[in-house]
């Protein structure tokens, strides 16, 4: 039985310690940390969390163009009533505002506000600072090239395994 059990520890060490566990472990860790210094900065200097700031960059993306709550939902990854109560926070505090849509009177489009513009810009400033400082550059250039590359191709894959 020592045996058995002996020989199992040495396969679930080797699977925890295997170069896919270790190399998928160290980018999660590595983008959840730089997540949080990213949301840590946006608080503390802008008054607003790093999923505020996404939301604010997709109504700024492009102007005048029309965005559903869900879309903002799809695209954030998060439920649609995590939406609705991240959306609520946002239009209390000023950055955003609903408007029935004219095609749907069931569909809530969001645009920013005039103080959402100005927070996101503010925000887009600290977002910059902590991602040029912990994500660039620590990197030569090429490796930030190529790492940048490698990411997209990673998300096409997902994409294209996802439809």
């Amino acid at each position: 039985m020592n045996d058995t059990i002996r020989t199992d520890d040495e396969a679930a060490a080797r699977a925890a310690n295997s170069e896919l566990v270790r190399g998928f472990g160290l980018l999660i860790k590595s983008a959840t940390r730089l997540e949080q210094r990213i949301d840590t900065a946006l608080r503390q200097e802008c008054g607003i969390s790093h999923t505020m700031m996404e939301v604010l960059i997709r109504l700024c993306r492009q102007p005048g163009e029309d965005v559903s709550q869900r879309q903002l939902a799809d695209d954030l990854t998060l439920t649609s009533s995590g939406t609705t109560r991240l959306i609520d926070r946002m239009e209390e505090a000023g950055l955003v505002r609903r408007l029935p849509s004219p095609e749907d009177r069931r569909v809530a489009l969001v645009e920013p506000t005039t103080q959402g513009r100005t927070a996101f810009l503010q925000a887009a400033d600290v977002h910059a600072r902590v991602v040029q400082r912990y994500f660039v550059d620590p990197l030569d250039t090429g490796d930030y090239a190529r790492l940048t590359h490698a990411l997209g191709e990673i998300d096409n894959a997902l994409r294209e395994d996802a439809g």
